[in-house]
């Protein structure tokens, strides 16, 4: 039997971004399931992400062959209609009402400390590392933590706030570096039970709330990969509750994941199975929620730095497995692991940036530089 129309219409697409079926390369794809070619071609997005976790297809390098899918654009030739109609969604629903802020929390960050504890670094960070001067994932994670301490100007007795603390890992250390004292939040149980057991007597109180609902006045505020998760019918309320809880002389770092485009949805697949209501901020939709209510101090671009730290993940998600083995089945380990590959390909390709943003709330005055140092604490605060 001859190939179908499917099969040749996406042979044909694959090949003008040098992916070969049954090629040699290491970023070419084996189809076990001739019903793949259909289900790409119709469901885009979430048909290629399920059929590799149904085993419909293999690949060898999934991060490089979506490197050259990303960066010959072949998405956004089968995805148009879904992508229509989930833009219309976002916009017209608030995707991350109060109501639903809790659900990725339970969905992503509650699925087991056990598998995080594997994959990441030696403080549990789930952001993107600064690979500057960095030779393995947890020196590059202590560069971000003290690049963005350094950016703030941290000193010692400061009032911090984290919002969307993970495990606590960034709030130990400014407690224990800088000699801050921290308040995090997070809508993850798992999270806030685990941050608690870690504090080691630091001065850090872990919240188990959500961003809506944080009062108070901090001389610093900082929120590392939290964003993504705050959508675009909130941003105003998000910068107007940093601007309340900001000290008129303080200082707000944003942390976060960026597009290269407004929209108001994520793909189908990473939806459903990864981060639940999730939505990436363009930079116009950064500048417009924050006008008028921050000033912006700087803007850092190191997107390729998540291709690295993904990569690293993925890594020790790989030599661990043997051991989480017995709490993941199998179609667990290959959404796992296409996930962490295809951002990486996303990153590699600069379909996605990685931004950090540092806003006051007046305006600096006077000389100000900001550093871009990240191999020690800066001079003046306080090092242990």
């Amino acid at each position: 039997m001859g190939a179908t129309f499917f099969e040749r219409k996406l042979r044909s697409l694959l090949a003008s971004a040098s992916i070969t079926v049954d090629g040699p390369d290491p970023w070419d794809i084996r189809v076990l399931d001739p019903r793949f070619y259909r289900r790409v071609l119709t469901e885009s997005h979430l048909g290629i992400g399920e059929s590799y976790m149904d085993g419909w297809w293999e690949c060898d390098a999934l991060d490089e062959f979506f490197y050259r899918v990303l960066r010959s654009k072949l998405d956004k030739k089968v995805s148009g209609v879904n992508r229509f109609l989930s833009n219309v969604l976002g916009f017209l629903v608030n995707l991350q009402h109060p109501s639903r802020a809790f659900r990725v929390g339970e969905t992503h960050y509650n699925i087991g400390n056990d598998l995080y504890e594997a994959m990441l670094d030696r403080h549990m960070l789930y952001s993107c590392a600064y690979w500057k001067d960095a030779g393995d994932l947890d020196t590059a994670q202590e560069n971000k933590l003290r690049l963005i301490f350094n950016k703030l100007r941290l000193e010692p007795g400061m009032e911090v706030l984290d919002i969307g603390c993970g495990w606590g890992g960034a709030a130990r250390f400014a407690a224990k570096h800088y000699g801050v004292t921290v308040t995090g939040v997070t809508v993850s149980s798992e999270q806030a039970k685990k941050a608690g057991e870690l504090r080691d007597g630091l001065p850090v109180d872990i919240r188990l709330t959500d961003y809506r609902d944080i009062r108070g006045a901090y001389d610093r505020i900082y929120s590392i990969g939290m964003f993504e998760h705050v959508g675009v019918k909130n941003y105003r309320r998000f910068f107007e509750i940093t601007h309340d809880c900001l000290k008129d002389d303080g200082l707000f770092l944003l942390h976060t994941i960026g597009s290269r485009r407004s929209s108001a949805n994520t793909d189908r697949w990473t939806h459903k199975y990864i981060f639940p209501n999730s939505m990436l901020p363009s930079a116009r939709q950064i500048c417009a929620g924050s006008e008028g209510l921050h000033v912006i101090e700087d803007w850092h671009a190191f997107g390729n730095d998540y291709y690295r730290t993904l990569m690293a993940w993925h890594e020790n998600f790989e030599r661990h497995w043997p051991e989480l083995r017995h709490a993941y089945d199998e179609r667990f380990y290959r959404m796992w692991r296409y996930y962490l590959l295809s951002a990486a390909g996303s990153f590699r390709a600069r379909n996605v940036q990685l931004w950090q943003v540092l806003f006051s709330n007046e305006g600096i005055t006077g000389e100000y530089y900001v550093t871009r140092e990240s191999s020690q604490i800066l001079k003046g605060n306080k090092r242990n």
